[in-house]
């Protein structure tokens, strides 16, 4: 897909092997790490590009501390509301997030996610490394359209991060 300008979007590379609890995903995002750290840190930056175009994201909780809670919820245009919320246990700026990750529409099913910011030059290697607590739960997260969504959010970054290297 192209933007404005004729600027490729990142493209997201997952590794999801059969019976394992893992999701791996590496995108190289043309804009320095601290913009890209800042944009999963700040919750007003969150919001903007979190999830599918189609719902509008409301922040309900967003600590960035270690420690700190966040939840989530993308909003469709029929109201219905889909809520995550997790724990951040590691937050180094702007190297790396660590943190648990629960979709409310299926309680109790936790995952561990840790995000990792690599520079390179004015480029960031983003490394997003999922565990789930189960190799179902995480066919489950496959199954239900996840790397559509993640891909979506992707491009939404890379958009938002254009807006914030030209000051917009």
């Amino acid at each position: 897909m192209l933007e404005k300008g004729a600027k490729t979007m990142p493209k997201t590379e997952y590794v999801i092997e059969p019976g394992k609890q893992e999701i791996m995903s590496t995108t190289i995002l043309d804009a320095p790490r601290e913009l890209v750290f800042k944009a999963y840190t700040d919750p007003k930056l969150f919001a903007q590009w979190w999830g599918p175009r189609r719902y509008e994201v409301k922040i309900d909780k967003f600590d960035s501390r270690p420690g700190g809670e966040w939840r989530v919820a993308h909003v469709g245009a029929d109201g219905a509301e889909h809520g995550f919320r997790g724990v951040n246990h590691d937050v180094i700026a702007p190297e790396r997030i660590c943190q648990t990750f629960e979709y409310l529409g299926f309680p109790g099913h936790v995952a561990l996610q840790t995000a990792t910011f690599e520079p390179l030059g004015n480029k960031t290697k983003l490394v997003a490394h999922i565990i789930f607590e189960t190799v179902m739960d995480r066919d489950g997260m496959v199954a239900s359209g996840m790397q559509e969504g993640a891909d979506e959010s992707v491009e939404r970054l890379a958009e938002l991060l254009e807006g914030m290297k030209s000051g917009k």
